[in-house]
């Protein structure tokens, strides 16, 4: 026994010693290659032909570094801080209103507004052409240089000179040009806090199931949550569709507050694994919940990531919670922000984090050698886990759904209208700001439609715009032909192909008429936008939205079941 104990003495000694020469090895390594690089730039700065601009010189080392990493560790200069600040916060101080470029005049437009901030209580309107802050010139500019002005600090006030075209002028809103008649108007406006809705939108769907759309984990949502949850409860609420597709994330915490509510207080959570010992968390639920019993769906898809995955995941690890939709992102990395000197700061991944069942759900292994490269984890190389009742649930690539929707597609011509390329859109644009402008009010939402001659108008409109798009059945066609010649198929069905060739031959209104009842509903979404802002939209695209309709079926079951 005495030897044994000597021999293993000597064995942890030996690994001791192997680690603090692998440990020396890499500080010399650290300390050697920050000198190299410390060298090469007072060297480039002493003896380069140009002078260099140390900022964006460095700036640029700095960022290819960080790129060998993973696309969450990021480096922001003191420039950049007040980005950090409203992606952590959701907050800003300007107007309230999303600009974009009309790509047929060169000049920014308003877009889109928000519900009770500077620029909806000042009247401006969709489709208004900025013209001038105070005293500089908007006209010609970009995006982004007509953004940094209408931003600044909150209570300064501002004049802002706008064009408004007038309702009716049909023919220059289609052709677009700068010359479409319009009054120029100048408003004061003054900017403040502008905080983007997390909870955008809540409601009941019927008379015992109420809806909850999540947005964004910002500071304070959940308090946005409990609000809306509580207001449901007490019209009737007797089960949940919680929607956290498309959120991308943010705030651990905000998730441990929310999927609290819905779990008993002290349930563990979420656990964080990193590098450093501090980086090792525990979180546990610390408030009494709302309601522990009550059916609940959660609807996720492909951009539902990070702390979207951490609420959907450990509901549906504890049994909570039906998950339904498409996989989610897959992020299962923590960061952390570090102060650096000259006010700058750094963004970095600390740690992984576990949900209830024991799994991470990173569906990428970034690899930090040879410049970097992504890995993603083939399903079959994921590992099971178990659920608080047994079943059975993996890790590895994002969360798997426990019954898949699917969502509806758009039809190939209304993917071009709405979402295509900005030129393709423009007519759209067009349109709703001239039926704005010319209808002072519209009916709400639930009850409001576009008429037959409106439908009409804008069919008109798009056959008079020169609107083309990429047709696929045409795609297919041509390939057909040219795999059939390679073949020697060609000949013999010439009379087949001539006959299918005249059949598929390009009709945009016929087109337009079989798409109606799509494109309709779509322009009902901007139209509806444009009066009752966020929360009308999510409104109207209830109406037709397949999953919500899925999920509100299965609270039904739960419900009845329960």
């Amino acid at each position: 026994m005495k030897i044994r104990h000597i021999c293993m003495v000597a064995v942890l000694m030996a690994l001791a010693a192997v680690a603090h020469g692998e440990e020396k090895n890499h500080n010399f390594a650290v300390a050697r290659n920050l000198e190299t690089f410390s060298a090469i730039y007072k060297s480039l700065d002493m003896m380069y032909v140009d002078t260099l601009d140390a900022d964006e010189t460095v700036g640029y080392g700095i960022n290819a570094m960080l790129h060998s990493l993973d696309p969450y560790t990021e480096y922001y200069p003191a420039s950049d801080m007040k980005n950090l600040k409203q992606m952590l916060t959701g907050k800003y101080a300007g107007i309230g209103a999303l600009i974009k470029k009309d790509l047929r005049t060169g000049q920014v437009v308003i877009d889109e507004l928000y519900e009770g901030m500077p620029a909806a209580e000042a009247g401006l309107r969709k489709g208004d052409v900025i013209l001038a802050v105070d005293d500089t010139s908007m006209v010609d500019k970009e995006v982004a240089y007509v953004s940094s002005h209408l931003r600044g600090e909150p209570g300064t006030t501002f004049l802002l000179k706008i064009k408004r075209v007038q309702g009716g002028s049909n023919a220059s809103l289609v052709q677009g040009g700068s010359k479409a008649k319009g009054e120029t108007l100048k408003i004061k406006i003054t900017r403040k806090a502008i905080q983007l809705p997390s909870v955008p939108y809540y409601g009941m769907v019927n008379d015992s199931v109420g809806y909850v759309v999540l947005t964004q984990f910002t500071e304070d949502c959940s308090r946005d949550v409990r609000r809306a949850l509580i207001d449901m409860r007490s019209k009737g609420m007797k089960g949940l569709v919680f929607d956290l597709r498309g959120n991308g994330g943010g705030a651990l915490q905000e998730a441990i507050k929310i999927t609290g509510m819905f779990v008993p207080k002290g349930t563990t959570l979420v656990t964080t694994k990193g590098k450093l010992k501090r980086s090792n968390k525990v979180y546990v639920t610390e408030q009494e919940p709302l309601d522990t019993v009550m059916p609940i769906v959660v609807l996720v898809n492909e951009s539902s990531a990070s702390a979207s995955e951490i609420t959907a995941g450990s509901l549906q690890d504890l049994d909570r919670a039906v998950i339904m939709g498409t996989r989610t992102y897959g992020k299962g990395l923590v960061q952390q922000t570090v102060d650096l000197p000259h006010d700058g700061s750094l963004k970095l991944t600390v740690s992984k984090y576990y949900i209830p069942s024991g799994r991470c759900i990173q569906a990428v292994n970034y690899k930090h050698t040879g410049g970097g490269y992504r890995e993603h984890i083939p399903d079959s190389l994921t590992r099971e886990f178990k659920t608080r009742k047994g079943r059975t649930v993996r890790d590895g690539g994002g969360i798997m759904p426990d019954i898949e929707v699917k969502p509806d597609t758009m039809t190939n011509l209304t993917m071009y209208l709405f979402r295509g390329a900005l030129d393709s859109t423009e007519v759209v644009h067009y349109y709703v700001t001239d039926y704005v402008n010319r209808h002072e009010r519209i009916a709400p939402v639930e009850d409001f439609h576009i008429t037959e001659s409106d439908y009409a108008d804008f069919k008109r409109r798009v056959v008079e715009s020169g609107f083309k798009y990429d047709r696929e059945t045409s795609k297919v066609y041509k390939r057909l032909v040219e795999m059939a010649k390679f073949e020697g198929y060609y000949d013999d069905a010439k009379g087949e192909f001539d006959a299918l060739e005249k059949k598929l031959q390009h009709n945009l209104e016929r087109e337009l008429d079989n798409n109606r009842e799509m494109i309709t509903h779509m322009l009902e979404q901007e139209i509806v936008t444009a009066y009752y802002y966020q929360r009308g939209k999510i409104a109207h695209m209830l109406k037709a939205d397949t999953q919500v309709k899925r999920a509100v079926e299965e609270i039904g079951k739960l419900i009845i079941e329960k």
